[in-house]
């Protein structure tokens, strides 16, 4: 375990521990376990070490340090592997349950089948959906084109899992789930890597893996999971390639006759940072979630952002003294070629379907209604396809339908009014007071979780604000690209589970507020740096104090997923059980 709060004052007085005299109220402060940090090498700063968890712990579990050496190496993997192992297990428990075609599933899982079989979406014909529940090789697929408001690339991904499994809610479920289970790995590696503690990682991991909407969303063919995972895995990748640049800065930089890494103003500021594939691969990912649906453009250009300023920082830390003028320079076009063109062009491959065929929907609009067009020197298949953009866009704005699970982005992280997939009454119920019984799959957050999450976005918007903490940063653009752009179209009709896009970052800005609890460990790092070792009581007091609460709420927030897992699973129970889970009276 370790502290996600680093300070970065440097000491005055090399005689003191802290490298300065403490004042009166820092002394006080020791007492509550209280440790200013003195300002981490420069290498440390470009390129931080990951924590190590302290010799006392494995004395304690009487592990000799060979053995406890090679579970340290182990565990980078072997930690997140059991985490998403556990996620698995859950996410394809009974996946075919409901036997039903929930919520918008009657539109993506028929879609998909369509589109991996021809090539383009059908136009299907209404009160289908039980039929293909009894026996879907006795429904045809139809040849009619279907509009569709939604990019391709999610529904060739539920379609996959329907060549594999069949036209059945397995099928249709399958590479959702597995999108769901593979995303708990990328956040426990991502954790990891964003505060250098496998401890921490495994944790944010854990979280997203007992999180009710993340669970819920795994297992219904829905868009907005998708979309997450590509979200969350070119997040990772751009952490990978913000790691990376930084190396090369550093051991480009010189060091002295002392073996000490120093700035240097003109390598900070000419440099070429080279090939960074990550960022490329970041551009694919975003391009993939911008090609499953629109609002993640919102993202490519949040993330985009934020890898240029990771840039500026870095320059700066490495002694530049006109760090954005060098990143204009050396950074900003790479940065976005490597983005926004890339994401663009993965964006329109998706289309791929539907510009091979003559059948899709608006496909042959360049060839007629728009055959006068000024445009038309133009490709008819591109021309076609910006014509059926623009179409979409406007049914996309235009959506002001009343519905009954409708919700402002306002009322989002306190869970306001989700929203039913599935609900069905059955009665004659003996264990019901009221003699019915209700199964019901609700997409709801785990409550603990979002309200904790509430405090962890405080918490991080501080710790960004006035600590310029890099990671805080990251977690609250995350977050922001995933939520703002909603409050845009607040008169459109849109749905609490379009957050599980930065239900990821919640559960590592959750994440950061506990290690923050904890504090960093005792024996070790920065602690040990300062002279206080375990026989410091203060600091062991207060850490074992810290760990105690981070464990209890840990433990509250399981529980609360497994008090609501009935709602989730779609399981049935007696009614009046089900109405003690209603905590909020617009959960109903």
């Amino acid at each position: 375990m370790t502290s996600t709060a680093p300070e970065t004052q440097r000491g005055k007085d090399a005689g003191d521990p802290l490298g300065e005299q403490p004042t009166s109220w820092q002394r006080r402060l020791r007492r509550f376990g209280h440790v200013p940090r003195p300002e981490p090498s420069l290498r440390d700063r470009l390129d931080p070490p990951y924590t190590r968890p302290g010799r006392q712990m494995w004395s304690v579990l009487a592990i000799p340090p060979h053995v406890a050496d090679r579970l340290v190496r182990w565990s980078g993997w072997g930690g997140p592997l059991l985490v998403t192992l556990v996620a698995g297990l859950l996410r394809f428990w009974k996946l075919d349950q409901p036997h039903a075609v929930i919520f918008d599933e009657t539109y993506y899982a028929k879609d998909a089948w369509a589109l991996v079989n021809q090539g383009y979406e059908g136009s299907w014909p209404k009160d289908v959906d039980k039929q293909i529940l009894n026996d879907p090789s006795s429904v045809p697929i139809p040849t009619d084109p279907g509009y569709v408001v939604h990019p391709p690339v999610g529904k060739w991904i539920i379609g996959f899992g329907e060549q594999l499994f069949g036209f059945t809610p397995f099928g249709w479920r399958f590479m959702v789930a597995v999108l769901g289970t593979v995303s708990v790995l990328l956040l426990c590696r991502i954790g990891r890597r964003l505060f250098r503690s496998t401890f921490l990682g495994c944790l944010a991991g854990l979280l997203l893996a007992v999180d009710g909407l993340h669970f819920v969303m795994s297992r219904t063919a829905l868009l907005d999971l998708i979309v997450m995972f590509f979200v969350l895995a070119a997040f990772g990748c751009l952490v990978v390639d913000r790691d990376r640049s930084r190396r090369r800065l550093s051991d480009a930089l010189p060091v002295d006759e002392e073996g000490v890494l120093r700035p240097d103003a003109k390598v900070a500021e000419t440099l070429r940072l080279g090939w960074r594939p990550w960022r490329l691969a970041a551009g694919v990912m975003l391009g993939l979630a911008f090609a499953t649906k629109w609002n993640g453009l919102y993202v490519l250009a949040a993330f985009g952002l934020m890898t240029v300023l990771w840039d500026v920082g870095a320059r700066r830390t490495a002694g530049a003294a006109h760090p954005y003028r060098a990143v204009l320079r050396r950074d900003l076009i790479p940065a976005f070629c490597s983005t926004v063109p890339v994401a663009i062009a993965t964006y329109v491959v998706s289309w791929t379907g539907w510009i091979v065929t003559d059948k899709g929907y608006y496909r042959n609009w360049a060839a007629t209604e728009g055959k006068d067009s000024s445009w038309s020197w133009l490709p008819d298949w591109l021309r076609s396809l910006w014509h059926y953009e623009n179409q979409v866009y406007d049914f996309h704005v235009g959506l002001t339908s009343g519905h009954t699970y409708e919700s402002n982005p306002w009322s989002w992280l306190v869970l306001g009014r989700p929203v039913s997939y599935f609900y069905e009454e059955q009665t004659g119920c003996e264990e019901s007071a009221t003699g019915k019984c209700a199964s019901e799959v609700l997409a709801i957050g785990t409550p603990l979780l979002w309200w904790l999450a509430c405090l962890a976005l405080a918490y991080v918007v501080w710790r960004w604000f006035f600590r310029r903490d890099w990671r805080a940063g990251a977690i609250a653009c995350g977050v922001a690209a995933g939520w703002l752009p909603w409050f845009f179209y607040q008169e459109r009709t849109i749905f609490l589970f379009y957050a599980v896009v930065f239900v990821p970052f919640l559960c590592l800005a959750v994440t950061m507020m506990l290690g923050a609890i904890v504090g960093p460990a005792a024996g070790t790092g920065t602690r040990a740096e300062l002279g206080l070792t375990a026989q410091d009581p203060t600091g062991e007091r207060r850490r074992t104090l810290g760990a105690i609460t981070v464990g209890v709420l840990v433990l509250l927030i399981i529980w609360n997923f497994i008090y609501f897992w009935p709602l989730y699973t779609g399981t049935s129970i007696p009614e009046d059980l089900w109405r003690d889970r209603m905590w909020l009276d617009t959960w109903v």
